[in-house]
């Protein structure tokens, strides 16, 4: 019962420090806060990303253009819990990999 407590307590706090911080300038944060990302869950989209990035890389090197492909195995392998084109916003929002997601979101406004 007490690991209930504290569980319940936690995420009351979460949700009082939600609501004096500017979330509108933090979205990646919000979305794991909403949708209840664990810790594992986030460091597997990190990880994901950081291969993402490597291969974007290296694409681009080669003077590959259409980065499709890498979008397509992004929403493939994203958490079920994060809906992609709100996950790349907010990715971008907050300067995570900024030119990935610039080009992810050149291929959706594309479609």
């Amino acid at each position: 019962m007490k690991q209930f407590e504290e569980s319940e307590t936690t995420t009351f706090h979460m949700q009082m420090l939600s609501k004096i911080i500017d979330m509108d300038r933090y979205p990646l944060t919000k979305l794991v806060i909403e949708k209840n990302l664990s810790k594992y869950e986030f460091e597997e989209m990190i990880s994901l990303l950081e291969g993402l990035q490597k291969k974007y890389k290296g694409q681009k090197e080669e003077g590959l253009l259409d980065f499709s492909g890498l979008l397509v195995h992004f929403a493939g392998m994203l958490n079920e819990k994060l809906e992609p084109t709100s996950t790349i916003y907010a990715l971008k929002k907050e300067g995570y990999y900024p030119s990935l997601m610039s080009e992810f979101l050149e291929v959706l406004t594309r479609k």
